[in-house]
């Protein structure tokens, strides 16, 4: 397998692509609903002013909501795991996993909240070994069952030296929608987006046995930026 090229682009965006649409579309409904109060109803002052706060309070809680950071990661990409999300480390535990190793891994899972960035990033570099979404129910994203029974999907990356990473997108009591980007074949980069899952979910990582853990529980995890494991030189 030939060496793979590192790739360090800037995202040429500070909205994320996927929450455009909803960002434009969501503008023109608060402004129908505003602009008319205000032009018909001037002298509801009290009222058009608290229906105005509200929406604009609202739109900027969905502008935070899809804002994409740029952010390339700082030190050597050999060997080590990066966060593929934001959000807070909620397992760190062996599990057998089903879907494709049908062995034991090392599970690191981090809980995304509302409030925090919610493109993914690749983990590792590599080629993408399988794509595979499966369907499934919407529990809140950070109980255990989540991993197994949730909406999901997967993606298995093949590093360099032929060790397998999974990273699994699961789809909470508010996110109805995972964008997965990667295809099967196609070689992927730290540094470069995974996908995104909408409103609010987790991302579980499985990592070989022997993968040194550099995480705790509830610690708090920055997308391309934490390091959550070392991996053991094949």
């Amino acid at each position: 397998m030939k060496k793979f090229k590192r790739i360090r682009k800037l995202k040429d965006y500070r909205i994320h692509r996927e929450g455009t649409e909803i960002l434009i579309v969501a503008f023109i409904i608060m402004a129908a609903i505003n602009a008319p109060l205000w032009i018909f109803l001037p002298r509801l002052f009290v009222l058009n002013t608290i229906i105005s706060v509200f929406s604009v309070v609202l739109y900027l809680l969905m502008v935070n909501f899809f804002r994409s950071p740029k952010r390339i990661f700082p030190g050597d990409v050999e060997d080590v795991v990066v966060a593929p999300a934001d959000g807070k480390v909620v397992v760190i535990e062996k599990v057998y996993e089903p879907d494709h190793f049908k062995d034991e891994r090392i599970q690191v899972s981090i809980f995304m909240s509302p409030m925090n960035v919610h493109a993914n990033w690749y983990p590792v570099d590599g080629v993408i070994e399988r794509v595979e979404h499966q369907k499934g129910k919407f529990h809140k994203a950070w109980l255990p069952k989540a991993s197994t029974e949730n909406e999901r999907s997967l993606v298995v990356i093949k590093m360099e030296d032929g060790r397998e990473i999974m990273v699994r997108q699961i789809a909470g009591a508010m996110a109805r929608r995972i964008v997965t980007y990667a295809a099967a074949g196609e070689e992927c980069f730290i540094d470069q987006h995974l996908g995104f899952i909408k409103f609010g979910s987790r991302v579980d990582l499985y990592l070989p046995l022997d993968s040194e853990i550099k995480v705790e529980l509830n610690q708090k995890t920055v997308g391309n930026e934490t390091i959550i494991a070392n991996l053991k030189q094949a």
